[in-house]
């Protein structure tokens, strides 16, 4: 009997922990590109340019400083927006779109989509694209979930509210403190090739107390890198092929 219960004990076990693997399979897309192309997932763009997106915002100060260096280097970017941040700063989302940028659906809420059920995947995705939407006058294109991990329940959601998957291959891990803008940069180009998406941020809400100043101090010395390599910044066009 004891045999049994045993038995019966590891199989249930297996089983949850299938379905549990099952949900968070998704995220091995931030590494391996199988995964990446088996979910319709991308972190490079076609062609010989890289895109430059900046996650966690609008913010206050933040937000208006990098749109300002981007103006003055002739830079378009993508600016992935945190739900909860837009009600704080919806004018800064009519900044970015007139600015010529592109805006993306990042979270309501930051937070690991592994610790959210279903359902609250779901409500926050769509609580976030809503408010995005209305403030930029127009839904947004794109999706990149929270540190980059995705479930198997963001995905079709995503899909559902006419989002494409965006990830990256090279960020300039901006959001530590020990962070400084040579680094940044120095971290980004360091393997950079054509058609990869860069991660930067433009908001300190969720990362070290200040760090969006020296990504925006990043900026002028990743332009040169970029000039350097003759790689261009371009914007992030639908579709494509994914890796």
């Amino acid at each position: 009997m004891v045999a049994a219960h045993d038995r019966t004990a590891a199989w249930a076990g297996g089983l949850a922990l299938g379905v549990a693997g099952a949900y968070w399979f998704p995220s091995a897309s931030l590494v391996a590109a199988p995964v990446r192309r088996l979910f319709g997932v991308r972190a490079t763009v076609p062609g010989g340019g890289v895109v430059l997106t900046f996650d966690d915002g609008p913010h206050r100060d933040g937000t208006p400083a990098v749109l300002a260096a981007l103006e003055r280097l002739g830079r378009p970017a993508v600016f992935f927006l945190v739900g909860e941040q837009v009600q704080r700063e919806r004018g800064l989302v009519r900044e970015i779109v007139a600015a010529g940028h592109q805006v993306g659906l990042h979270c309501h809420r930051h937070r690991n989509l592994m610790r959210l059920t279903p359902r609250q995947v779901g409500e926050d995705l769509l609580r976030a694209h809503e408010l995005i939407a209305h403030a930029a006058g127009a839904p947004p294109r794109w999706y990149r979930p929270p540190y980059g991990i995705l479930t198997a329940a963001a995905l079709p959601v995503a899909r559902s509210l006419g989002c494409e998957t965006i990830l990256w291959r090279r960020h300039g891990q901006d959001w530590d403190a020990a962070a400084t803008p040579t680094s940044i940069a120095a971290r980004i180009v360091r393997r950079l090739r054509p058609g990869d998406v860069i991660l930067l941020h433009d908001s300190d809400a969720y990362s070290a107390p200040g760090s969006w100043r020296r990504t925006v101090a990043a900026l002028d010395p990743l332009a040169a890198s970029l000039d350097a390599h003759a790689l261009p910044v371009v914007p992030l066009l639908p579709g494509g092929t994914s890796g």
